[in-house]
């Protein structure tokens, strides 16, 4: 799977050539300034939940591709309003079946408003399973012994956990995390955007090698292969 980094917890990843677009923050990232959101490809986009720094962009990109956009039925709601026309609601426990694989929406530990301070549901995390592996997407979380499920419904390849402390899981957190959903290649997201989740980088992968587990830190705008 080729996995994209964008900034703070938007990514996307690309499953059987179709482009799995999460968590759209970009225009108001000052990190992700050399980012052109225009160029941005995407048929699905996947958003854990209302806050700003997840949402920001979803609705002119969702218009530009016409991408599906996959959330709570709060936020689709929400997301119609603004006139995006393609969206398909889920919630915590649900699972569908798209053409690149099945999502199933999980348990995060966190809090949902959308941009204009509307109720914004509760939150979710994403676990994908596709003929080219399966991921856990855990959004915005803390540590929670939700996390033990995860193995129940598929074997990851990797997962994306937050690590920026303050708002959500720090990398120690984030290390008992890779514990429980049983994956030892872990994508950090969710730091350095804002002065309140800035983190020692070369600490935090010194703290996952010492565990035995491999934390990726990929730099804006770079692609790897996963």
């Amino acid at each position: 799977m080729k996995f994209t980094y964008y900034g703070h917890s938007c990514f996307s990843v690309e499953i059987k050539e179709k482009n799995i677009l999460f968590d759209p923050f970009i225009t108001y990232n000052e990190l992700a300034k050399d980012i052109d959101v225009d160029a941005i490809k995407a048929d699905y986009i996947l958003v854990t939940h209302g806050h700003s720094d997840h949402i920001a962009d979803c609705v002119s990109i969702a218009q530009r591709t016409g991408a599906l956009v996959v959330s709570s039925f709060e936020v689709c709601e929400w997301l119609k309003k603004q006139g995006v026309e393609k969206t398909h609601p889920m919630n915590t426990g649900g699972k569908k079946q798209f053409d690149f694989g099945t999502v199933k929406c999980v348990v995060a530990q966190h809090s949902s408003a959308m941009p204009d301070v509307s109720y914004g549901a509760n939150p979710l995390g994403f676990v994908v399973m596709s003929e080219e592996g399966d991921f856990y997407n855990a959004g915005d979380t803390a540590l929670t012994m939700d996390m033990q499920l995860i193995p129940k419904w598929a074997k990851l390849k990797f997962a994306i956990l937050p690590i920026g402390d303050n708002f959500t899981m720090d990398a120690q957190d984030a290390i008992w995390a890779s514990d429980m959903i049983e994956c030892n290649d872990i994508v950090g997201v969710h730091y350095d955007t804002f002065g309140y989740i800035k983190i020692d980088h070369q600490k935090a992968q010194d703290d996952f090698k010492a565990a035995g587990k491999t934390l990726l830190l990929p730099k804006i705008g770079e692609t790897i292969e996963i």
